[in-house]
């Protein structure tokens, strides 16, 4: 049973399989584990960030694309839900359309942008997606009438997601059992669902093929494999699951804008998450989505706990201090890129192999 879940895709390391153990329990039991807000807010943002960053990882890190793009599929899903439901009300029917929709264009545009732009050399590519997803995010923020413009869209989603939904007076072991907390769960599941399904198609065949074409583009066309054909799919696939995060998300925050959804610097936290994790390993998404937000989360009050101690030491006090939580987080990136080159799931893997040597 679970080999066919995990697709025969061990951890191959008892430190790795002892973290994503405790990352799976964790975010399965987050609501009671980390009561408040922020925690669970933090918590539904990692398994948002899971599903893209996995989705991003097929393209970098399984395929060796580079595209800018992948937030703006991101993008798409996040506006069909919010588009939907704002014209059709908090209904289900209205998630689904609106889903639907997004997969669609997600669909046409990728295959677009794949046909078009993957017989070109990486650089090129990489300089083609960059350009479309600033294209889509001015369009975005241009097209008031459907977007809200810069302002965005504030929505409503179906009452047993909203946090009035209470359908118990008691608490549940601290816990308020609301809409929010369902909509959590939702997260969760699909979320599984998904990096299950992207377990799935890197351990198939078209999978080890994809990884062929990142090893030696030559070599696999030259012994038959139709490079584009697989490079274009993979690009397809990837698009599909960052337009399902996307839509996650809006679920979550029931608003989208432009910033929210189509930033570069979610792009940019998707690499860096990916290099944290280890490219190539669908693994690697979630212990570096993990890492990153908490990072990003609580560096900020680690710090201000940190300056307040070294009051004694004005010099000290203010290098710890909160406001300079970026440059702190930029530190450790780098500490964990020199300790981590390949990444943690990586590392870890390397340290297993050497044991059974």
């Amino acid at each position: 049973m679970l080999n066919r879940l995990l697709s025969g895709d061990y951890p191959r390391s008892k430190v790795l399989a002892v973290i994503l153990v405790a990352i799976f329990l964790g975010l399965a039991f987050a609501p009671f584990l980390f009561p408040g807000v922020k925690a669970l807010s933090v918590a539904a943002k990692v398994l948002i960030f899971v599903v893209l960053v996995a989705s991003f990882d097929l393209l970098l890190g399984y395929t060796g694309i580079v595209s800018f793009a992948h937030t703006m599929f991101f993008g798409i899903g996040a506006y069909g839900i919010a588009v939907a439901t704002t014209r059709m009300g908090p209904t289900w029917s209205a998630l689904a359309v609106g889903l639907g929709g997004a997969l669609v264009l997600s669909l046409l545009l990728s295959l677009a942008v794949g046909l078009f732009s993957l017989r070109v050399r990486a650089i090129f590519f990489a300089m083609i997606t960059l350009a479309v997803a600033a294209a889509f995010q001015t369009l975005a923020s241009q097209l008031s009438d459907i977007t809200g413009g810069e302002d965005g869209l504030t929505f409503k989603v179906p009452e047993i997601l909203s946090p009035s939904f209470e359908p118990f007076d008691e608490p549940f072991l601290g816990v308020t059992l609301d809409g929010r907390l369902l909509c959590y769960y939702l997260l969760f599941v699909v979320a599984v669902a998904l990096v299950l399904a992207l377990l799935r198609i890197v351990n198939s065949p078209f999978g080890r093929v994809l990884q062929a074409i990142r090893e030696n583009e030559f070599r696999a066309e030259a012994i038959g494999y139709r490079v584009v054909v697989y490079r274009t799919t993979s690009s397809v696939l990837s698009a599909l699951f960052a337009c399902c995060a996307g839509a996650m998300l809006a679920l979550w925050l029931r608003y989208n804008g432009p910033d929210t959804s189509l930033s570069f610097e979610i792009m940019m936290d998707c690499l860096l998450i990916v290099v944290i994790g280890g490219m190539g390993t669908i693994y690697g998404s979630a212990i570096g989505a993990v890492l990153f937000l908490i990072a990003q989360s609580y560096l900020q009050d680690l710090l201000r706990l940190a300056s307040e101690a070294a009051s004694g030491l004005p010099w000290l006090s203010a290098l710890l201090s909160p406001d300079r939580w970026l440059l702190w987080l930029g530190v450790l990136f780098v500490l964990s890129v020199y300790y981590f080159p390949t990444g943690v799931v990586g590392r870890l893997r390397a340290a297993a192999a050497r044991k059974v040597a």
